[in-house]
C-alpha cells in the first residue's frame, strides 16, 4: 500500500465513522463555524474540567476533509489544557498551510493524512474550519471566566 493510499483511507475512515460524533450536555464551550464558500458547518461542544478539555464531540456536515479533519482534531485535543489546545490549533494550522512540516510523530501520524491539502489552498480552510472553531470557542469561555486571553483575535 502506497502512503498516499494510507492517507486516503484514514481520511475515509474519519469521514465514514467519525471519532467523537454527536453532543455533551452542559458543555462549557459550544461554538459554530461555518465555510459560506462551500458549505461545510460544524459545531463543537466542549466539556473543560480543571482547565483542561475532558471531553469533547461535534456535530456537522461538509466535505470529507472538514469532516475528518474535526475527527482527528478531537482525538488530539482530548486531555490538553487549554493553552496547549490553543497551541496545537496554532502547530497544526502551519503545517496544514504549508509553513512547516509535519513532524514524523505517533501523535503527528494520522493528522499528517492531510497533508495533501498542502496543494490545494482553498481546501486550507475546509481542513482548518473545526480547528478555527475550537479556538474560538477556547477564547470565548477565557473572556467570559475572566481568564488570561492574549490579545488573540478570533479567526475565521
Amino acid at each position: 500500500m502506497s502512503q498516499h493510499d494510507l492517507y486516503s483511507e484514514i481520511i475515509l475512515e474519519h469521514y465514514k465513522e467519525p471519532h467523537n460524533a454527536g453532543t455533551l450536555d452542559n458543555a462549557e464551550i459550544e461554538a459554530r463555524g461555518y465555510n459560506e464558500s462551500c458549505g461545510d458547518d460544524v459545531r463543537v461542544f466542549i466539556k473543560v474540567k480543571e482547565g483542561r478539555i475532558e471531553d469533547i464531540k461535534f456535530m456537522g456536515n461538509g466535505c470529507a476533509i472538514s469532516q475528518s479533519s474535526t475527527s482527528m482534531m478531537t482525538e488530539q485535543l482530548i486531555g490538553k489544557s487549554l493553552d496547549k489546545a490553543k497551541l496545537f490549533i496554532e502547530e497544526f494550522k502551519k503545517m496544514i498551510s504549508g509553513e512547516c512540516e509535519f513532524p514524523q510523530s505517533d501523535e503527528y501520524f494520522e493528522l499528517s493524512a492531510l497533508k495533501g491539502v498542502i496543494k490545494f489552498p482553498i481546501r486550507v480552510k475546509c481542513a482548518t474550519l473545526a480547528w478555527n472553531t475550537v479556538k474560538n470557542g477556547i477564547l470565548d469561555y477565557e473572556a467570559q471566566h475572566g481568564q488570561n486571553v492574549r490579545n488573540e483575535s478570533k479567526i475565521q
